[in-house]
């Protein structure tokens, strides 16, 4: 079991200003035994404020995230939209971030504050980390249980360095080097709008947007949109200098859809029509086997846990992928994200140009 460290900290309990070291406020330890994420933190006594403990031990945060990857609070009572934000300004350098080139449908809850995605109970949303086909994503990714479901609704999260690990040295190699090409078609009658996507009717906005995030674009009639984004497969940990798998390559690619429903989209749009699809950077399909191989890998490193009214789940999102299970009952997880971290950034840290 790990203890927080000792520094004395003031809280009220009954009416009596008492001094208690925080290294009796909480308990770590791995949530499954063999397993290093996620770390399970819990109170030892009640009315344990986590913000205002994570704030006074803010560097213990950081090295319990740095060793696990992954950080579940659990027994605090993060049920908000505040008490998430509470934690997130505690653990973070609070700079929130927005949801543009949306994949998923979603709607803010508070400030930057969102559900965590609004599809049907019955769906599964496979395992990825977030934005990675963004020109900026977040490095911490923050969930919290405001409602648990009656059954299912799991998070699941798998560590993409060991996703990386499992990849054969043909699969890594393509992919580094010829990165992975993304393209989408909207208002089709299917899927997201490009007016949910990008946060705009304004077709002028959506096409400054392509412009400053390196996103191809063309209308295509009855206001159709086309866009085709090329990037990296593979990234760089900017704190570590691991190398992570970092992609929606097998999340986007049909292959992953239902069978019925890829046919069905095939039979209505045809290959090139498809609301959204993945190839080799240079416009290669992707083979099968390969794919099959991405997703094998993410299923071998995951990890899974239902969730607890009040819960909290700080993950570092270069690290760590994330997903959704099917579930009954209503279900309400907010999710939050921090620590903005460029595709620029990215490369001079791949480069070894950090400190230059």
């Amino acid at each position: 079991m790990i203890n927080s460290e000792s520094k004395l900290a003031r809280f009220t309990q009954r009416r009596k200003i008492v001094a208690v070291s925080p290294s009796e406020l909480v308990e770590a330890a791995p949530l499954t035994p063999g397993r290093r994420l996620p770390l399970l933190i819990q109170p030892v006594m009640t009315e344990v404020d986590l913000a205002a403990w994570a704030a006074v031990n803010r560097e213990l945060v950081e090295a319990w995230l740095s060793e696990h990857r992954a950080l579940l609070f659990r027994g605090f009572g993060v049920r908000t939209a505040a008490g998430l934000e509470s934690l997130i300004a505690a653990t973070s350098n609070g700079q929130l971030l927005e949801y543009r080139d949306r994949s998923s449908p979603r709607h803010a809850v508070a400030d930057k504050i969102y559900t965590s995605t609004d599809y049907p109970p019955d769906q599964t949303i496979l395992l990825h980390n977030e934005g990675t086909y963004w020109m900026t994503w977040p490095l911490k990714i923050y969930f919290c249980c405001a409602t648990a479901p009656e059954r299912g609704g799991a998070t699941p999260i798998a560590d993409t360095r060991r996703v990386y690990a499992r990849l054969s040295a043909a699969t890594r190699d393509r992919f580094a080097a010829e990165q992975a090409l993304y393209q989408r078609n909207f208002n089709l009658g299917f899927g997201l709008t490009w007016q949910t996507v990008f946060q705009t009717d304004d077709r002028s906005a959506v096409e400054e947007y392509c412009r400053r995030n390196a996103i191809e674009y063309e209308w295509l009639d009855g206001a159709r949109l086309r866009t085709r984004q090329r990037r990296p497969a593979v990234a760089v940990h900017p704190h570590t200098g691991e190398a992570v798998w970092f992609n929606h390559a097998a999340f986007f690619h049909t292959t992953s859809l239902d069978p019925v429903m890829r046919a069905t989209l095939l039979a209505e749009f045809g290959p090139e029509n498809l609301p959204f699809n993945t190839y080799y950077g240079d416009g290669a399909e992707i083979e099968f086997e390969v794919l099959e191989e991405l997703r094998a890998a993410y299923e071998a490193e995951k990890v899974r846990f239902d969730w607890q009214e009040g819960d909290a789940l700080l993950l570092d999102n270069m690290s760590v992928a994330h997903g959704r299970e099917p579930y009954c009952g209503e279900r309400k997880v907010l999710v939050g994200m921090a620590e903005p971290h460029s595709r620029s950034e990215n490369e001079r840290i791949a480069r070894g140009e950090a400190n230059q």
